[in-house]
């Protein structure tokens, strides 16, 4: 449950900073132009694609392992748990890497960024949290 709704906020997120990196949007709501020159830098894009976008694939990945962990039919199920982590775990990694290009190369911080990154490590917490959970279930079976 923690996760699902810690995704749901994080792909809000990364679709308000993909809507406005697309042109969807007006002004970006950031308050010091941070946003803005992290989100115009080159490193804000992979392969012509907006970072941004990588994050609501990831954060809809994670929602819909979530919500699908949450069926009555898959509760006791580990996949869902498994799936999470493996996702998080790339968020985390990612995160951690735009977060030193934030810091050592474009100088700049992102609000929108450091609260993504923020929602993926305690996603990947509470994922590893659930993982132990299974563990200590298999071990007393």
């Amino acid at each position: 449950m923690v996760s699902a709704a810690l995704a749901l906020i994080g792909l809000l997120v990364s679709l308000y900073l993909w809507l406005w990196k697309i042109g969807l949007l007006g002004a970006l709501a950031c308050g010091d132009g941070a946003c803005e020159r992290v989100q115009l830098s080159p490193y804000a894009q992979i392969a012509g694609i907006p970072v941004a976008f990588f994050g609501v694939v990831g954060y809809l990945g994670i929602l819909v392992a979530s919500l699908a962990g949450l069926q009555d039919r898959l509760v006791h199920r580990r996949w869902p748990t498994d799936a999470i982590l493996v996702l998080a775990g790339i968020g985390v990694a990612f995160s951690g890497y735009l977060t030193y290009l934030e810091a050592a190369v474009i100088h700049a911080w992102c609000r929108w960024c450091i609260v993504s990154a923020i929602i993926i490590v305690v996603i990947f917490g509470a994922a590893i949290a659930g993982r132990m959970g299974w563990e200590r279930e298999s071990v007393s079976r």
